[in-house]
């Protein structure tokens, strides 16, 4: 249920700023360099328009559709965001008790503060939930993640493919980011992995746990270990799509880590087109980056994103209200989804046509 004052994305995240601690908003809010590729993926939104069609007698719009086979409620879909007990005590188990309220999947982050199986465990198991994962330069422990997760019951692997090393982050140099003291990466709080309790999360992890020399080949073998799908998130151009589909990935997630990683790059609202077209029907692909409406949410689907991954608008909601703010800032998108939808004439989610998502300057161009 939504709070007194709280009606959109932009209002939760307003409220979440006053809750937390300068250093832990910056963290969930902030990106890489100046902020560029973050300021992008919310300006290329309002670069496209939706052009309505009239008349067309959407009495009902079906808000339901699916991923690798599994049925969710909406194409509304929760994307990985590490450390969520910064946001709330519950952290990522509220946020899954969330997503099966909403009827959605969720994508846990390797970096996350309770363990896959806790996780998982609060969940509707008639849900899909995914495990992302980073691949180590320690294959044995990137397999036991990956076995892990099968045992659990994920229902595949996303692979993130764009942080050989992170991105150069000003705003956690200037606020000296660190784990509170009481937290800890579950995933690598065992075998000699650990990163807790609390500390300069990156400092403990950067060297054991990224790969700087991850190539196509370490998704080949990742796709020998398991019986999982493979997700690779972090599909930036038309021709990294081809290469993925090369090396037989059984989906694409077009990502720029919500502007974490690289200053400078494009939006990925704007590279989406080029990458399903590259990829022609092969596989799924989806987005993230910059979402913070429904309207975002039908232009995606517009320009062929299967489904649309948010992170940080259910991530404000935790930090306000727990599972109830969470589920409430997916509630408030898929209303604004499913009124967007039957003012432009579509009847269901699968049925959006590319025409409706139109260049505004289309429309300058006219005057």
């Amino acid at each position: 249920m939504a709070r007194p004052g709280l009606h959109t994305v932009s209002d939760y995240e307003a409220r979440a700023k006053t809750i937390l601690s300068k250093s832990v908003y910056e963290q969930f809010a902030l990106g890489a360099g100046d902020n560029g590729t973050l300021a992008e993926n919310r300006r290329a939104y309002s670069r496209l328009l939706l052009q309505w069609r009239c008349l067309r007698g959407v009495e009902a719009v079906d808000m339901s559709t699916s991923v690798l086979g599994h049925r969710i409620s909406s194409p509304i879909c929760v994307a990985p965001s590490s450390m969520q007990k910064m946001a709330c005590a519950d952290g990522e188990k509220a946020m899954a008790r969330a997503c099966t309220e909403a009827g959605t999947l969720m994508t846990v982050s390797s970096w996350s503060t309770h363990s896959m199986e806790d996780i998982i465990g609060a969940a509707d198991r008639k849900l899909p939930q995914w495990f992302q994962l980073y691949i180590s330069p320690d294959r044995s422990f990137t397999q036991g993640l990956v076995h892990r997760a099968e045992a659990s019951g994920f229902k595949a692997i996303v692979v993130t493919l764009d942080v050989p090393r992170p991105g150069v982050r000003f705003a956690n140099m200037r606020n000296a980011f660190a784990m509170p003291a009481n937290l800890s990466l579950e995933h690598y709080s065992v075998g000699g992995h650990g990163a807790g309790p609390g500390g300069d999360f990156l400092k403990q992890n950067v060297d054991i746990h990224m790969h700087r020399s991850l190539s196509w080949t370490d998704i080949e073998w990742i796709k020998s270990t398991t019986h999982l799908p493979i997700v690779v998130k972090g599909v930036m151009s038309g021709d990294d799509a081809k290469e993925a589909l090369r090396h037989g990935v059984d989906a694409i997630w077009v990502s720029n880590h919500g502007g974490r990683q690289l200053d400078g790059s494009p939006a990925t609202i704007d590279v989406l087109a080029e990458v399903v077209q590259a990829v022609d029907g092969r596989v799924e692909v989806y987005v993230d980056g910059g979402v913070r409406s429904g309207t975002d949410v039908l232009k995606a689907l517009a320009l062929g994103a299967r489904a649309v991954f948010v992170g940080r608008p259910p991530l404000w909601g935790l930090v306000c209200n727990g599972e109830d703010g969470a589920g409430d800032v997916l509630g408030i998108l898929n209303h604004e989804l499913e009124v967007a939808l039957t003012l432009c004439g579509c009847s269901s989610v699968q049925s959006v046509p590319k025409s409706i998502a139109v260049p505004a300057s289309r429309y300058r161009s006219l005057l």
